[in-house]
């Protein structure tokens, strides 16, 4: 694929933000998607851990592809005022680290109830972040997570077909519709008019598990080629998911403990190396 930039959630290789700047720099990369450093989460930053982060980045060489953030992964019943105040601090965060993404989501929805119950009250907050995001000039992509309103793509199409715009675009996340029953195929040719963006992880849909890129049933090679076919330019950012690193709790209902025995540092390695095999092939 040409015009690919890699990233990844590099706090997956460790808690400690210098081992993740170094561990990049051995591999190879230049970028990341900043979720949390040092076991702070990018949204609580401190204006002091904020110029820390970025003096680090500086240093290393490294840049941000996009901010991780928690936004719009809460209950569509809890109370949004002051979710909405914190976005306003990501963006803050995500201009100063001079990030052009901001990953969001479209809030969790009360499994027993469904989600066209809280279809307009979905609606009316993405509103009011994306008209937020028009003000400030920033991106903000919608990620397919597992039990939010966008978690399958005919509702992500929803959101696409409503807000879709230069502040307001997705991210294709293969594992996610897997594990949703989605057939990222079909989630492919639904949305790939819309995704400004790509997380690279698979899963088996039987077992509801995460595997290294390539080796579940994510359909990686045909969709990153169709991908490159249509002439996607941009990042890549890799989500291993594949073992237990710090934080793995706080970031999906019900997550399960991984089997696997590998470090955070070999588990990235392994999804790096498993998705520029996929990579090789489509060159």
């Amino acid at each position: 694929m040409k015009n690919i930039l890699l990233s990844g959630f590099a706090d997956e290789i460790g808690e400690s933000f210098d081992f993740q700047l170094e561990s990049l720099r051995e591999f190879g990369l230049s970028y990341l998607e900043l979720r949390s450093a040092d076991g702070v989460n990018v949204a609580d930053f401190t204006d002091e851990k904020l110029k820390e982060v970025k003096t680090k980045l500086h240093t290393a060489g490294v840049k941000v592809s996009s901010i991780g953030s928690p936004i719009g992964k809460i209950a569509i019943t809890e109370d949004f005022a002051p979710h909405l105040l914190k976005l306003k601090r990501v963006m803050e965060i995500s201009r100063e680290l001079e990030a052009p993404f901001i990953r969001m989501f479209s809030f969790y929805y009360p499994k027993e109830e469904g989600a066209e119950k809280y279809r307009e009250e979905t609606f009316s907050r993405m509103e009011q972040m994306v008209d937020l995001a028009q003000k400030e000039d920033l991106v903000l992509l919608h990620e397919n997570e597992k039990g939010i309103y966008g978690d399958t793509a005919l509702r992500c199409k929803e959101l696409m077909e409503r807000f879709y715009c230069p502040n307001f675009q997705a991210v294709f996340d293969f594992a996610n519709f897997v594990e949703c029953s989605v057939d990222t195929l079909s989630a492919y040719e639904l949305l790939k008019p819309y995704v400004k963006y790509i997380h690279v992880k698979d899963a088996l849909q039987k077992e509801k598990k995460v595997v290294p890129p390539g080796q579940g049933d994510g359909h990686l090679y045909e969709i990153l080629k169709g991908f490159s076919d249509c002439g996607y330019e941009g990042f890549l950012s890799l989500e291993p998911h594949l073992t237990n690193f710090s934080g793995l709790q706080s970031l999906e209902q019900g997550a399960r403990k991984r089997e696997a025995e590998l470090t955070g540092k070999a588990a990235f390695h392994l999804a790096l190396s498993s998705l520029q095999g996929i990579l090789e092939k489509i060159a």
